[in-house]
């Protein structure tokens, strides 16, 4: 669903405290979720194969897409079973509008 910008509608911030759940609402009433990378985890919190590539299949199942902010979080291989990652997800035009973002940095 569109949400945001798309919907020409401003930008409000919801965070619920668990991913299924703020996943759940983005994909039900449109917008982007995220989960950055911060000083104190540069890697960022949520674990690749288990919380990121999971739902990041749905929400591109869907339509929409999941991006570590640099790219395609179904494209990162692996490196350990408890991998972290930076995680946003969402409208795949909020998503990519997002990335236009970070890629400046």
């Amino acid at each position: 669903k569109k949400g945001g910008a798309e919907a020409g509608s401003p930008y409000s911030a919801r965070y619920i405290g668990s991913l299924v759940g703020d996943f759940h609402r983005t994909m039900l009433y449109g917008g982007i979720y995220g989960y950055p990378a911060d000083a104190k985890n540069p890697s960022g919190k949520l674990r690749l194969l288990y919380e990121c590539a999971p739902m990041s299949f749905i929400a591109e199942q869907a339509g929409g897409a999941g991006s570590s902010g640099r790219g395609r979080i179904l494209d990162i291989e692996p490196d350990k079973v408890h991998q972290r990652v930076p995680f946003f997800t969402g409208s795949a035009n909020e998503v990519k509008y997002l990335e236009s973002f970070l890629a400046a940095k």
